[in-house]
């Protein structure tokens, strides 16, 4: 199809009630197979024991450090001082009765305990269940029952007003609700508390628990009436040994089981293989070789994404793969930029809204900046871009301008970045666009999973023609798209679009205890992922779609838009909600048909007139309606990101003669999407306007 895929099968056509599905296509550099696993690997502890060997000294694990409130400079752990606390904590772990293939969750924001927990359930072949809390406020309760986790790491900084907090909770759990990517330390702050709180729901597996940090004799004693003991960091260190020996580990061993959401009902446990983790970790080297530069003992990463994702847990492994330096920002978004500036890292991670809100900063500066500058900038961006369209790889398309210009946005990120990479969302084109050609570094923009080790399909450094797609397929992953009639999507059109499905060697191995699950996605070897895609003429991916009612936002939270949609039902003002959320969007807007009676008599209380179709395009009626549908959220418990932000009110019922309803009334989103496009497109305006 292009210089960087290769076509492996021919289309199937549709049969046996089938849909037809399009050719099979590789990487061109998987052309004459999927990526080996080299045989010296059979974990990712040896990943790291091995950059232990090679660079002992090298700086690790850093963070800054706090005197009187005020944040230093980073003080760093080698590769050696980690190795041995590794070491011990794995010990100690054994010595608590967990054993090889037992379950052990870690519940916390970015630091080095949350890697050092990870890489000591490495050492032993214990899978280790990242916990976290927005997949709803009784999911770390039910994970820890339903992977049966045994042990579990915790943040320290949660413990000291625990038991006040408890009757708190829902007060707590909902004030905190705001951008994942922003806000994960402002959830840990009930991270110890919702583990506490919980334990008598699950007790029957949760034995030991281990603070980050410090915790006191009475949470101790607290914990221990419940059957559960509890250690600080230092404690549990001490407990374990250098002189344990390490239980033999196979490529086919449950590295771990991570809970995500995505889906109507409980959250899903996603199983990932030694040899999957692994294969993700290698094939992204392999790009980098190939493409750009791979990774060294050199470079910094910064980590500020939750660890709790897969996206983030490749990449740090990866740095660790290649000796490179990890330094964990703070927890606090108020001080991520001075954490970034003080550490300035080479390699930088960051979700859509992240670059989004970095655009538009940079953007408002130069508004603000003079008719001078601005002139400057757009001819020198101009310049740059037509430049990179030509072919010319981003270092060599204005050397001169990114010293004079371009520099200085670079500085935004600490100086020194080289490589940027963006997941978990549709990065906006003209976002994409900009960073590729002011950042002064490689930019690739993926499309991954969790049941797919995260990414399957990125970008190609320096190949300007993939902005605006999600590349090409990872060197361990096959992909292809299958027809979706229903939706009027063809995978044998001359402009192929289907649902995205992918076969290799980094897929997982289904959903614990749900073999139903597994079973509905996993088809003759084939995962059906939902998403709808689009193979671009030059071989690249472009996300279109998604299958099923479930969306994603900007910040990469999944909105299973049915459930919600039956929630703003239950408000008394409404007859009918159509609910839209853009994956270019952080927000949700609706169109809502309101109950003719209830609306009236607002009117009447409220002094306004006219009929029904005036009084629905009356601002302060919109904003009636509104308010009553976000209280209603509210008491629903429905997450900050599901509340709605903008409503247009729709006088006439949706209809079958509009086809915006199957004749059994079930909405039709994507007729409804393209009847009230420029309405929703309006929608988003206003709401961002009111904030802007």
């Amino acid at each position: 199809m292009s210089n960087y895929t290769v076509k492996v099968e021919e289309s199937r056509p549709a049969a046996d009630g089938k849909p037809s599905a399009g050719p099979v296509y590789r990487n061109i550099y998987a052309k004459d197979g999927l990526m080996e696993m080299p045989t010296r690997f059979e974990s990712p502890w040896d990943f790291f024991s091995e950059s232990v060997k090679k660079n002992p000294k090298n700086q690790m694990l850093g963070r800054r450090q706090v005197v009187d409130k005020k944040a230093g400079p980073y003080s760093w752990l080698t590769y050696e001082e980690v190795y041995e606390t590794t070491v011990k904590i794995g010990s100690a772990i054994r010595n608590r009765g967990v054993n090889p293939g037992d379950r052990c969750g870690i519940y916390g924001v970015n630091c080095p305990e949350w890697i050092m927990a990870m890489e000591a359930c490495n050492s032993q072949a214990i899978s280790y269940v990242p916990l976290y809390d927005s997949l709803g406020a009784n999911a770390v309760e039910y994970i820890i029952n339903h992977a049966e986790v045994s042990i579990a790491f915790v943040q320290e900084s949660k413990i000291p007003a625990v038991f006040f907090l408890l009757l708190m909770l829902n007060v707590i759990l909902f004030a905190f609700l705001f951008v994942k990517c922003y806000t994960e330390t402002m959830r840990t702050e009930v991270m110890v508390l919702k583990i506490l709180s919980c334990l008598s729901n699950c007790n029957s597996y949760l034995k030991t628990i281990v603070s980050f940090g410090n915790i006191s004799s009475t949470q101790k004693s607290e914990a221990e009436e419940q059957g559960v003991a509890c250690f600080s960091w230092e404690e549990f260190v001490q407990m374990g040994s250098l002189d344990h020996e390490l239980p033999q580990k196979r490529k086919t061993d449950i590295s771990s089981i991570m809970y995500t959401s995505g889906t109507t009902g409980e959250p899903k446990g996603v199983i990932l293989t030694n040899g999957a983790f692994m294969g993700e970790v290698l094939s992204m080297d392999q790009l980098l070789l190939e493409t750009d530069r791979e990774g060294t003992g050199e470079d910094v990463y910064f980590s500020f994404l939750p660890l709790a994702h897969i996206f983030d847990q490749i990449i740090e492994t990866y740095c660790i793969y290649r000796g490179a330096s990890i330094g964990f920002w703070q927890g606090d978004i108020r001080y991520l930029i001075e954490d970034l500036l003080v550490l300035k890292p080479t390699i930088f991670c960051g979700v859509p809204r992240v670059y989004d809100r970095i655009y538009t900063g940079v953007m408002d500066k130069i508004e603000a900046g003079g008719t001078l500058k601005k002139l400057l900038f757009q001819f020198a961006y101009n310049y740059k871009l037509r430049n990179m369209e030509k072919g010319l790889r981003q270092d060599e398309a204005a050397p001169r301008f990114d010293r004079l210009v371009f520099d200085k946005i670079k500085l935004a990120f600490g100086g020194r970045v080289r490589l940027m990479l963006s997941g978990a969302a549709p990065l906006p084109k003209q976002v994409e666009e900009f960073l590729r050609v002011t950042c002064c570094c490689s930019l690739s923009q993926g499309y991954g999973l969790t049941e797919s080790s995260g990414g399957c399909l990125t970008s190609i450094a320096n190949v300007h023609s993939m902005t605006g797609t999600v590349g090409v397929p990872m060197t361990t992953i096959e992909a292809r798209l299958e027809s979706v009639p229903e939706m009027g999507y063809d995978a044998l059109a001359s402009v192929p679009r289907g649902e995205i499905c992918l076969r290799g060697k980094t897929l997982f191995s289904g959903y614990h205890k749900r073999e139903d699950l597994t079973k509905s996605v996993l088809v003759d070897g084939w995962f059906h992922t939902g998403d709808i895609g689009e193979w671009q003429p030059d071989g690249a991916m472009k996300i279109i779609d998604r299958k099923k009612n479930i969306f994603k936002l900007s910040q990469g939270e999944y909105v299973a838009v049915e459930n919600i949609e039956g929630v703003y039902s239950r408000c008394p003002l409404v007859t009918s909600i159509w609910i839209y959320g853009n994956s270019f969007e952080s927000f949700l807007v609706a169109v809502v048909v309101p109950e003719r009676k209830a609306l009236e008599d607002w009117a009447s209380s409220n002094q306004e007139t006219g009929d029904f179709s005036s009084l629905c395009n009356n601002t302060k009626a919109r904003k009636y309606i509104l308010d009553e549908l976000n209280s209603t959220a509210r008491k629903h418990q429905l997450r900050g990101f599901e509340m709605l932000r903008a409503v247009h009110l729709e006088p006439n019922p949706f209809d079958i003669e509009r086809e915006l309803v199957t004749p059994t009334f079930k909405l039709k989103r994507p007729q409804l999407l393209n009847y009230y496009k420029d309405i929703v497109d309006q929608l988003y305006k206003e709401a961002k306007a009111k904030t802007a």
